[in-house]
């Protein structure tokens, strides 16, 4: 491809939420859209089941919304990064509301609110009962072709990796189009809307292709990465024997579902006074054990005959194996399911690095800390996008360059990935500890040995060596050998290609995978304490 100076557009990589709602908020300027392979494939927002937190009703307000973020953020949560989320939650709700979502309202045109874990109020803004981001998904979709006249939708087209100039400036992306072949797009500025690390893991209920990309495009390009080893388990994936892994949505929980063993016996009771309404790290750790006891079961029998029309996604899952949760409790246990780290970034999407931006799951804005609010991920993502397009609108022309250099990794063979994925679960699973962490980030070592440098194996280390550095149980990073957590709440900071500066904790410096054939980088983990 070539342009003019003139019309060089803002690249997004990825079509879910945050890359769709980009595209359009970034009008007009010109943009070139990334969409991949066909979009459920590849976006976990359309399957987002539970909806979209704001403090939209009566008895609710941003203040409210913001005490229940910091509280299940486990100290890790920033105070002014959150406040500026809720306060946008309601407008940018409405925002999605007037571009086409068909939100639940009631007879008098009021809000239909659910309740889930851990927040004090009825705020998640539904549709269809659980198919919130599909809605989503498919409304933003239609908007991008009635109204997207600036951008231009490039279907299964993917990134292969991105180009940095002379001054470390992104100045462009390498596409890969499904018959293989490359091309360099030159962009004003390049938006990574990628999504999480799920399909680095073997049980998780994330699309498969999200294996990280982002954060290892971005490493390369010596960006930090924050908060790396915080992995949000679901607590109630379905057992079904189906991959990736149904969801059962918290809103059953909100609804008044409850877990149970073989026996039909309420375990979560004992374990937190909130029960089934508990942070998702705590519910998952106690379906996590109960699962290797025994099993664990969500009896949402008390739902009702209703139970089709009211969580038809659930129910469809539950159906096609055969299972009717309307007579039957429904077998869960937790998968990998969001990325509360990711690639650090404000909540308008800058980066470290020049020209590169991240929004929705791949960044790490401080919004969730170690444990994110339930709904709250959609939240972010509409209000990054609107924050970012705002950024973006009146950037400059940057000067054209004739030194970019493309930095970029390699696709791991099937086989490998699915050894990589299989390490993944058993050493940073919902458990974690030193002999297990030793063993996984030994298992990526020989994997980078004989594949190279795979941006899947980038972003797994990201998660094992902080996870091995922190050693403390805190929010959704649990360690079975130091279960209580630290004093202080500290941040961690991963780098790969330079030594990032030591903070207040744990600090090292090891081999790391090369960037490119003429580098020799290391990677750094260190614990930075939080402002």
């Amino acid at each position: 491809m070539t342009a003019g100076a003139h019309d060089v557009p803002v690249v997004v990589i990825g079509a879910g939420l945050a890359g769709l709602w980009a595209a359009l908020n970034l009008a007009p300027r010109r943009v070139v859209l990334l969409a991949g392979g066909p979009g459920h494939r590849t976006s976990s927002s359309s399957w987002a089941q539970g909806g979209i937190a704001a403090a939209l009703g009566p008895d609710d307000d941003p203040e409210a919304h913001a005490a229940d973020t910091l509280a299940a953020g486990a100290g890790l949560a920033d105070p002014g990064v959150v406040r500026a989320l809720t306060d946008a939650a309601p407008k940018e709700v409405r925002r999605l509301f007037d571009a086409g979502v068909p939100f639940e309202r009631d007879a008098d045109g009021g809000w239909v609110l659910s309740r889930e874990a851990a927040h004090g109020h009825a705020r998640i803004a539904r549709v269809g009962g659980d198919r919130a981001g599909a809605a989503i998904v498919a409304a933003l979709g239609a908007a991008v072709r009635e109204r997207g006249a600036h951008i231009e939708l490039r279907r299964g087209v993917r990134a292969g990796g991105l180009e940095v100039d002379g001054n470390g400036r992104c100045v462009g992306v390498r596409s890969v189009d499904e018959q293989g072949n490359r091309r360099r797009i030159p962009a004003r500025a390049v938006v990574l809307a990628t999504g999480g690390i799920g399909g680095l893991y073997a049980v998780t209920t994330n699309p498969s292709a999200n294996q990280g990309q982002g954060v290892a495009w971005a490493a390369r390009l010596g960006a930090r990465i924050r908060d790396a080893e915080f992995v949000q388990f679901h607590p109630t994936a379905m057992k079904l024997g189906v991959t990736p892994a149904p969801l059962a949505t918290e809103a059953l929980r909100g609804e008044g579902a409850v877990l149970v063993d073989r026996a039909g016996r309420r375990f979560m009771l004992a374990v937190h006074p909130d029960a089934e309404l508990a942070p998702r790290d705590v519910v998952a750790r106690a379906v996590y054990r109960k699962d290797l006891e025994d099993g664990a079961w969500l009896d949402a029998r008390s739902i009702g005959a209703d139970f089709p029309e009211r969580f038809p996604t659930v129910y469809d899952a539950c159906r096609r194996s055969g299972l009717d949760p309307r007579d039957t409790p429904i077998p869960v246990a937790p998968a990998a399911h969001y990325h509360m780290g990711g690639i650090a970034a404000s909540l308008d999407g800058a980066t470290d690095v020049a020209g590169l931006y991240a929004i929705g799951e791949v960044a790490c804005t401080g919004v969730h800390g170690a444990n994110r609010l339930a709904s709250n991920s959609l939240l972010e993502t509409v209000v990054m996008t609107s924050r970012l397009a705002e950024r973006l609108r009146d950037m400059p022309t940057p000067s054209r360059t004739t030194d970019a250099r493309a930095l970029q990794g390699t696709d791991l063979p099937d086989a490998a990935l699915e050894v990589l994925r299989a390490a993944m679960q058993r050493g940073a699973g919902v458990e974690r500890n030193a002999d297990g962490l030793a063993g996984l980030i030994e298992d990526i070592d020989r994997l980078e040995q004989h594949y190279g440098s795979a941006d899947a194996l980038l972003a797994a280390r990201s998660i094992a060596e902080t996870a091995s550095a922190r050693t403390e149980t805190r929010g959704a990073h649990a360690r079975s050998d130091f279960s209580a957590a630290n004093e202080s709440a500290h941040h961690s900071t991963w780098r790969a290609g330079a030594a990032a500066p030591p903070g207040d904790g744990v600090s090292w410096v090891r081999p790391g995978p090369a960037s490119d054939p003429t580098s020799n980088p290391t990677s750094d983990p260190t614990l930075e304490p939080v402002r």
